[in-house]
């Protein structure tokens, strides 16, 4: 191990020779990576022209997903007086800034969440963003209203994937970042080999002699305390808010003139008294509650209007305010066509004096798609409170105008719709969400998004770069599994008694792929994935599934008789007195193919029988399915059955061929 740390650190040494005129510098006792000594205010004022707006600081924390941001950002919240006791804190819970239901549920950051903190005099606006790779949409729209980054890094894993992605994003937009290494207190924590990886990291990502003298902060944002060396850490987060007002530049403004307006429109929320509201930072110029502007785009036409009410980010909520100022976030209301990306800009004297629309949002392109359409199965109709194409056709439209990452296509089908998105997952959440406001849906499997090479013409499909944490007694069967999906194998070794394999696999190979390692593995994986790129697309199917399925011969209620004989073939999804229909998925079979049981039928009854003689006695609990676990098991010609308390799968009725299961993408 200490073998590879070398030869990573010489490596980051040799390729930062080679790129810049800069040599690494040895972390010193301050937490800082280098050798500069310059404030963030005078770097800035050096670099550009304009007025510093010193008592601001915006900031979004990024980091991979699990290593620790929404509890750090709690720490941070809980320190700056925003609860009026402890009382009040306790009421909160933790994990304050996950505030959706599935957020809680799923552990993990969905949506992208504005606070404002004080701090010295000095306002810190920050933005808690998604670690997960398939919402890194919501990443790439707030980092356009932030002048910094705080990077957090497990103590123990050091830089992962996704570490890898949001800081590439916030280093093309030359923006400084704040290392925080975080979960300091862990008794494996090694922190000195996690900083040389985030500065290999940094040489490695093309950073300048700027970026790569990033100042190093130590926490542990359980226990709410953060220090300048891993071994002082002080009682409460007081360090790290004295380096984000060192280390992170305030708001650089080269116009502060009110008909210089520019303010890129980067999230939106619905509020059910006010509509639409826009949430975005002003790059230039001023706003006043009730002036006259317009929301300009470089591909749309002009639309004018009127500023109603104003706000401003204040602790966990948000303050009305008569005006504001370059360099704050705010939040506004009055303009219904309101859009992520349009650039609000002043509409006195007709627009004459106007600034220009600033850039649009730059967003990766989707790379997954799954069809999504009204529920025509034999049980439809029962549940849900949205049935029609339509009001399916409305909330699909409704969700492109805060979900950047997201498209929705019209299919030559008027009842089907395709919805595109950055992973599996992404697309998941939707549904779900739209299942708990009640709609009733069928979807159909997850297929990746083929491309064409403009230059060579060649078909090209998405990869992505894969890392899997695993004990070593099961390497071999992560290794297995990932070369059956056509992966290609990067890089494999030790790391604390875990085996660590990396691979590039095909993004139709990773579809439905979790459950399969989480079960040769026994549940211990540790799975993390990123996109990579597009490469030539393999002309080999891949196969996701090995078995087939247990199909209902008839229609009616499932018996105990019936589900008695069908368990001895495989395990079943459905439990007794529960309604089927012929071509429903009852269960997974033991062998590859599909087989048809029949599970509604019941004794014969005589004398010497009673009909409720035996009632579930011999009947095996059947297999929970969640919305994740069937949406991984369905295959090419099966469909996904979705109401606001069942999921149901079956087979395609449109397929007049039945296969034997497996996605051929």
């Amino acid at each position: 191990m200490e073998l590879f740390k070398k030869v990573s650190i010489l490596s980051a040494l040799l390729l930062a020779a080679a790129s810049t005129t800069s040599a690494f510098i040895p972390r010193t006792n301050t937490g800082r990576v280098g050798g500069l000594c310059m404030s963030a205010v005078e770097e800035t004022v050096a670099k550009k022209e304009g007025t510093v707006i010193s008592s601001i600081r915006n900031i979004a924390v990024i980091a991979h997903v699990d290593h620790g941001k929404t509890t750090l950002v709690d720490a941070l919240i809980r320190q700056s007086g925003v609860f009026r006791d402890d009382a009040q804190a306790n009421d909160a819970g933790i994990r304050v800034m996950d505030s959706e239901d599935q957020e809680r549920e799923r552990g993990i950051t969905i949506l992208s969440k504005n606070l404002a903190v004080q701090r010295d005099g000095v306002k810190i606006n920050i933005m808690d963003t998604p670690g997960h790779a398939d919402f890194g949409g919501e990443v790439e729209r707030v980092l356009n209203m932030c002048d910094g980054v705080l990077l957090l890094v497990d103590s123990v894993e050091g830089p992962k994937p996704q570490t890898r992605f949001v800081l590439d994003k916030a280093l093309q937009k030359g923006m400084k970042a704040l290392v925080v290494v975080n979960k300091v207190d862990r008794p494996a924590a090694r922190v000195e080999y996690v900083v040389d990886n985030v500065f290999d990291l940094f040489v490695d990502l093309g950073a300048t002699d700027e970026q790569t003298d990033f100042r190093v902060v130590y926490a542990s944002g359980l226990l709410g305390t953060a220090g300048d060396t891993p071994d002082g850490l002080a009682d409460d987060m007081g360090p790290l808010f004295d380096a984000i007002l060192e280390s992170i530049d305030p708001p650089m403004v080269e116009n502060t003139a009110a008909d210089g307006l520019q303010c890129l429109i980067s999230n939106i929320i619905f509020d059910p008294f006010k509509g639409k509201m826009g949430i975005a930072r002003i790059s230039n110029g001023s706003i006043k509650k009730g002036q006259a502007v317009a929301l300009a785009h470089p591909d749309k036409e002009t639309r004018k209007g009127r500023v109603g009410e104003l706000f401003v980010f204040d602790n966990l909520g948000k303050k009305e305010v008569d005006d504001a100022a370059a360099g704050e976030i705010i939040m506004f209301s009055g303009l219904e066509g309101v859009e992520i990306g349009d650039t609000l800009i002043t509409n006195e004297n007709a627009g004459a004096n106007a600034a220009p629309p600033m850039e649009p949002i730059a967003i990766e392109q989707p790379t997954v798609r799954m069809t999504i359409g009204v529920n025509k199965s034999p049980l439809a109709g029962r549940e849900g409170k949205f049935l029609t194409s339509r009001m399916i056709r409305d909330r699909l439209f409704k969700e492109l105008d805060r979900n950047v990452a997201l498209q929705v296509k019209e299919t030559d089908s008027a009842d089907k719709y395709e919805v595109s998105g950055r992973g599996q997952l992404h697309l998941t959440v939707l549904i779900e969400t739209m299942r708990r406001e009640g709609f009733e849906l069928q979807v159909g499997p997850p297929t990746v998004i083929i491309k064409t090479n403009e230059e060579t013409g060649k078909l090209e499909e998405p990869w992505e770069s894969v890392e899997v944490r695993v004990p070593q007694e099961y390497s071999g069967a992560v290794v297995e599994l990932l070369n059956l999906r056509k992966g290609v194998l990067q890089d494999m070794g030790l790391e604390e008694s875990m085996s660590v394999v990396k691979y590039l696999v095909p993004t139709r190979g990773m579809l439905g792929i979790r459950s399969a390692l989480l079960s040769s593995t026994r549940g211990t994986a540790i799975i993390d994935s990123v996109f990579d790129s597009y490469r030539p697309k393999i002309a080999v199917e891949i196969q996701a599934r090995d078995k087939g399925s247990l199909l209902a011969f008839a229609e009616g209620p499932a018996s105990t008789f019936g589900i008695e004989g069908a368990q001895t073939r495989g395990q079943m999804f459905v439990s007794v007195n529960d309604d089927v229909y012929k071509g429903m998925i009852i269960g997974i079979h033991q062998r590859p193919g599909d087989l048809e049981v029949n599970i509604c039928k019941t004794k014969a009854l005589n004398n010497m029988r009673a009909a409720g003689k035996d009632n579930n006695a011999g009947v095996i609990a059947p297999v929970e399915m969640s919305l994740d676990s069937c949406v991984e098991y369905i295959a090419s010609d099966e469909i996904l059955e979705i109401t606001p308390s069942l999921f149901r799968m079956s087979k395609n009725p449109d397929f007049a061929k039945k296969g034997k299961g497996g996605r051929g993408n």
